[in-house]
């Protein structure tokens, strides 16, 4: 029997499940606010070409418009100053689009602190209890976020939402073996990394190492700390900075 069979066939029996980490897409998403003077990104909107209606008998859909970094997203390394002239969104090898993906869970913390940070001891003391970091994989950093999910005020805090230390997003994008990082918030990087001394170091790093983001993800409770696999499926928009992105992960559910 080939692996691919095996797959299929736990797949329908139930050993192996997909857990979806999308957030829906609607016009309630809530989207990252810039400075004023800054270019601001689109919030999703929609309009009806037709619905069962005149305009087309058999026939409902809509024309859209958004920003590409609405709702759960993935951002390519050309997204930053830090990446130009790198791969855009429709450059991405499939490849990497499926990968191996770890579990932090500094959810306990977070609820303390909103404005909390991952540091580098925190990732070696997972390491220390789980292995080391996945090559060509992803790390998923769970701060309980998705708990706001239902209010878009209260999601977007004001600012004030966890993300990554400086210093720890270096090391990750350019010291381990990891293809990008996931997180729960509007952002890779915390609420307030505008004012860091490298402003928004998870864009500036991981995207100058050719590495990829992951935004807005939902329901990493339901994940292991190790073992899932993250299948990301953006848009491949040319000299697109990234795209809204159904998010799947395959966990194995032992019986």
């Amino acid at each position: 029997m080939s692996v691919l069979t095996e797959l299929v066939d736990a797949l329908r029996g139930g050993e192996v499940e997909v857990v979806d980490l999308t957030a829906p897409l609607s016009e309630r998403t809530p989207i990252i606010a810039l400075p004023p003077e800054r270019g601001q990104p689109w919030p999703f909107s929609r309009e009806v070409i037709s619905d069962y209606d005149a305009a087309g008998p058999t026939v409902y859909w809509n024309n859209i418009r958004l920003s590409e970094h609405t709702g759960t997203h993935f951002d390519a390394p050309v997204h930053w100053l830090s990446g130009k002239g790198s791969e855009d969104v429709s450059e991405v090898p499939p490849a990497r689009l499926v990968g191996p993906a770890v579990v932090l869970d500094l959810s306990a913390r977070v609820a303390a602190e909103p404005d909390f940070l991952l540091r580098r001891e925190d990732v070696e003391a997972w390491q220390a209890e789980h292995g080391p970091l996945p090559d060509g994989g992803w790390l998923l950093y769970r701060t309980g976020w998705d708990a706001y999910k239902d209010d878009p005020e209260r999601f977007l805090n004001g600012g004030h939402t966890p993300g990554v230390h400086p210093d720890c997003a270096r090391w990750l994008a350019e010291r381990t073996p990891l293809v990008g990082i996931g997180v729960e918030t509007v952002g890779t990087d915390a609420g307030q990394a505008g004012e860091f001394d490298r402003p928004y170091p998870c864009h500036w790093f991981f995207h100058g190492a050719g590495k990829y983001g992951l935004t807005q993800l939902r329901n990493l409770a339901l994940l292991p700390p190790t073992g899932a696999v993250l299948v990301a499926g953006p848009l491949p928009i040319v000299r697109g900075s990234g795209s809204p992105t159904r998010v799947l992960a395959l966990v194995e559910r032992r019986r």
